[in-house]
């Protein structure tokens, strides 16, 4: 192990550690968002509240059609915008009429929350709500405490009635501008509720345990990591970042600052402030977020989805996917088309796994060669402290082209590696195939496809003995 790993300084970066709704969220790797409601009805991107109820009736509305294809795509759970800043309720609301009660599909006693939590649940996935703080039809917006009483009330219904819940994902949209109404949320309230009623659901973007990428067309950093300066977790400072208008602008926008969070030297300083807030990258499969029905031609390919895929959940982040219903309350075929694709790719990539005989550098390797893709904890590989170079070599009963390399650390221990190099062996010699800064909960690291006898996964920086709980070489499409 080099030099600098053995530092006190580098050891207080690897002993902040994950909880465990932040363990149990980063093995979730792939999730979808459903974007649906009145501005799906009045072909909008932010609605301006308001809008007659009558307006909402989608009367194909199929809930287990739309989890379906989630689920087709290798998701594992499913998040609901049940309000948006329009203000109208997916679910029959105590505290306004302005819901599904008001309006005619099914009689005025629907309930699409209910609806989709109940889908989730028959197909295996987890359930999520979205509840935008912003309300353009609630009077108290913008009256301090009384509107954080009607949103917490809010809040509350959507978390005692629907069964477990595994994220509140909170934005911090406030649009209406230096000469609109202007609420100051109390987010301390907010989650203090979610943590009371759902112990195990991660609080999202504005929130303390899962961080916005910073952007909404589902870029990446070139290094995503989960130790980061508290500062990070300042909602207001989230928010301030966040869309402010509804100009078709901001979904594409990638921003060229914050580029490295969490290297050694971007902490420096910070040393005894520092917190876990892994990342999540989000973006849809249509340039709006909303159904509209002149984007149908404009629906993201597999291919694009999957070099998404892999530059997030192979990037040490979480993938959150949006695929928003039409009006009639369905996913359209397109979409459903492309969501199977992209499940394929994915599938076809985890069976091109390649079977290896390991051998690592110190100790004993564990399951670190068949831990991928498989779920569930298994038996990590630690070197020995005084390793000089920690690796891993998967040796092929014959030569073999291969074109990725998956590598995870066992998070539960921190993240520890700084820099991890991929090597191939081809008659004895060994050429670099790929190298990276961060690894994480998981690293994919892609090249050019390489006939090789066998490759080895070193990490030559760490931040403390590393703990490795998966490595896997992928082989060559054919």
């Amino acid at each position: 192990m080099t030099a600098p790993a053995t530092s006190q300084r580098a050891r207080t970066l690897a002993a902040v550690r994950p909880s465990e709704r932040q363990l149990a969220w980063q093995a979730m790797e792939f999730y979808g968002f459903l974007h649906f409601g009145m501005n799906t009805m009045t072909d909008r991107e932010w609605g301006a509240g308001h809008d007659d109820p009558a307006l909402f009736d989608p009367a194909g509305l199929d809930a287990d059609q739309w989890v379906a294809a989630l689920k087709s795509a290798g998701m594992t759970g499913v998040i609901l915008t049940c309000k948006h800043h329009d203000g109208f309720c997916l679910w029959p609301s105590d505290v306004t009429a302005y819901s599904v009660a008001s309006s005619p599909w099914r009689g005025g006693r629907g309930d699409v929350v209910a609806e989709v939590a109940d889908a989730a649940r028959r197909h295996g996935l987890r359930f999520g709500i979205y509840l935008s703080p912003w309300d353009r039809t609630e009077a108290s917006y913008g009256a301090g405490t009384a509107y954080d009483d009607f949103y917490v009330a809010q809040l509350t219904e959507l978390l005692t009635r629907y069964g477990p819940v595994f994220s509140v994902w909170l934005d911090g949209a406030n649009g209406e501008g230096p000469n609109g109404r202007r609420q100051l949320y109390d987010w301390d309230r907010y989650y203090a509720v979610v943590r009371q009623l759902q112990p195990d659901a991660v609080i999202s973007v504005c929130g303390p345990d899962v961080r916005w990428c910073g952007n909404e067309a589902g870029d990446t950093r070139p290094d995503e990591w989960s130790v980061v300066p508290r500062a990070l977790q300042d909602a207001e400072r989230t928010a301030d970042r966040s869309q402010q208008a509804d100009d078709g602008l901001f979904a594409p926008r990638v921003r060229s600052d914050d580029r490295d969070l969490g290297s050694r030297a971007a902490l420096a300083g910070h040393e005894d402030d520092l917190v876990w807030y892994p990342a999540e990258v989000n973006t849809s499969i249509r340039p709006g977020w909303f159904h509209h029905p002149a984007e149908d031609a404009e629906v993201r390919s597999a291919d694009e989805l999957f070099a998404v895929y892999l530059r997030s959940v192979g990037g040490n982040s979480c993938f959150l996917l949006n695929v928003p219903p039409d009006r009639h309350g369905c996913v359209r075929a397109t979409d459903v088309a492309v969501l199977k694709q992209l499940g394929r790719r994915i599938d076809d990539f985890r069976a091109r796994r390649i079977e290896a005989t390991v051998t690592v550098s110190s100790g004993a390797p564990g399951d670190v060669a068949t831990a991928w893709p498989a779920t569930g904890r298994r038996t990590p590989w630690r070197p020995d402290e005084a390793d000089p170079l920690p690796g891993v070599t998967l040796a092929f009963a014959g030569p073999r082209r291969v074109e990725a390399v998956v590598v995870g650390e066992d998070i539960a221990e921190g993240q520890r590696i700084e820099h991890v190099v991929v090597r191939g062996c081809r008659g004895g010699r060994w050429t670099t195939l790929a190298e990276a800064d961060a690894v994480g909960h998981q690293r994919i690291l892609t090249f050019a496809p390489t006939e090789v006898d066998a490759v080895r996964i070193e990490t030559p920086q760490t931040r403390d003995t590393p703990v490795l709980a998966r490595a896997a070489a992928i082989g060559a499409a054919s």
